[in-house]
């Protein structure tokens, strides 16, 4: 009974479930590792494709991003960022998301480590925070080797603007950063979606796939001109506002209205899966 005692007055569940644990257990899932390689290897396929292909713009006679895609690196890593953010970074936000809790569903871990005993709000901040983290890791990863890939084939120079003018290396770096950070916050919606349904189902493809199902479903609503300014409300009407800031004057008005939607979605569906699991029958 002494002993008992003892582990109990020494427990804190605040030291549950470190987060260098959970990081470390993801970092070696192999979804993680193929996905990290899927990024990785986008820049050379599109390389490969500029070679392949000659001109980027086509016979367009309106220049856009990916006319210029061959300018310079900075240019480049700017067209991986644009052919990407549409869908391709949806997919490792939903998958790290969405698996994370509904995986240890399906394995029959999750009562076990709820009988640790790791409190649940404990176990889905841990996991969350570690979800998000990979997420921002992907959408950093895509830019840099794109960034570098692009530097040795069309040299390190100015991002050049389809509209005339160009922005000089350290600015370009740091819109880029931006941009980056603004792709990070719109995707907080697929994030939150996704976890929020990884918390009610044991089927870890269910969330993942719902979450990337809802997505779509909100790029092609958004397509629908018909709904006029009801697509203001819609996340996916401002997936592509980060462009404003790689320009030689930046709009931020876009950026700004996408940010305030995107995370006011993102916290009503994180809260309703706090406050779902908490009252869940956990019994797998």
């Amino acid at each position: 009974m002494s002993t008992l005692t003892e582990v109990a007055s020494g427990y804190q569940a605040g030291r549950t479930l470190p987060l260098r644990v959970e990081l470390v257990r993801q970092l070696k899932r192999r979804r993680t590792l193929v996905m990290g390689a899927i990024l990785a290897v986008l820049p050379f396929v599109l390389l490969i494709a500029f070679a392949v292909g000659g001109d980027p713009g086509g016979r367009n006679s309106q220049v856009t991003l990916m006319d210029t895609a061959t300018a310079s690196g900075a240019n480049f890593a700017a067209v991986n960022l644009f052919v990407s953010a549409g869908f391709l970074l949806v997919i490792p936000v939903a998958l790290f998301c969405g698996d994370t809790v509904a995986s240890e569903a399906s394995w029959s871990s999750l009562r076990y480590l709820l009988a640790a005993p790791v409190p649940r709000a404990r176990l889905l901040w841990s996991k969350l925070v570690v979800a998000l983290g990979l997420s921002l890791a992907a959408m950093v990863l895509l830019p840099l080797v794109a960034l570098a890939a692009g530097t040795a084939a069309y040299g390190w120079g100015p991002l050049e603007i389809p509209t005339g003018g160009a922005l000089d290396t350290g600015t370009a770096a740091r819109r880029l950063l931006v941009a980056v950070a603004y792709i990070f916050v719109s995707q907080l919606v697929t994030a939150a979606l996704a976890f929020w349904l990884s918390t009610k189902t044991d089927a870890p493809l269910g969330a993942v796939g719902g979450a990337v199902g809802l997505t779509i479903v909100g790029n092609v609503l958004d397509a629908v001109t018909a709904l006029g300014h009801w697509r203001d409300f819609l996340p996916a009407h401002w997936q592509f506002a980060w462009a404003d800031a790689v320009q030689s004057r930046p709009e931020w008005s876009g950026m700004i209205q996408g940010t305030a939607l995107s995370l006011t979605y993102a916290l009503v569906l994180f809260a309703l899966a706090f406050r779902g699991f908490a009252r869940k029958d956990v019994v797998s």
